[in-house]
């Protein structure tokens, strides 16, 4: 998405499936976005349906952008996971750390690698999660304020 004249401002992209096939799964959506401070952050939103819970990883990738041409990546990302109340159900920074709390219960690192997504630099950010249908809001900050390019990504992983 661009504005018309190279203007700025804050818009939403939204994507639907239409099909009549109930059993269709998006398995993936992102997000790339210059990351700012205060409210200038980036936010995705993503909504688990049905009547079961999902396996999903969510991801905030900021350094691997480089070896992709990407200018100005976020050097160090942090993730966290909102619920559809806007409390704070999990956060990350470094994958390779796991943050217990909220629906964090255990330690995730060999979960994250064994899902196929594990970002490619410690610095980056990881969230495993097994999410009841609803709506999630997914939100990257740079570490002590930092700012410049990063990912946000929702995997299912059925």
């Amino acid at each position: 998405m661009r504005g018309v004249d190279n203007t700025t401002g804050v818009a939403l992209v939204e994507v639907y499936d239409l099909g009549p096939d109930v059993n269709s799964i998006l398995g993936n959506i992102s997000t790339r976005s210059f990351v700012q401070t205060g409210d200038n952050v980036m936010i995705g939103g993503f909504i688990v349906q049905g009547t079961t819970p999902k396996s999903v990883i969510i991801r905030a990738i900021g350094p691997e952008l480089s070896q992709y041409g990407i200018p100005n990546p976020l050097a160090d990302p942090t993730l966290e996971l909102h619920d559809s109340n806007g409390a704070l159900i999990a956060s990350n920074d470094n994958w390779q750390n796991t943050i217990i709390g909220g629906i964090i219960t255990q330690d995730q690192v060999q979960d994250i690698q064994n899902s196929g997504h594990a970002p490619g630099d410690a610095s980056e950010s990881a969230i495993i999660a097994n999410l009841p249908p609803g709506n999630y809001t997914a939100i990257v900050r740079g570490v002590n304020n930092t700012t410049g390019v990063a990912l946000v990504e929702a995997y299912d992983l059925h």
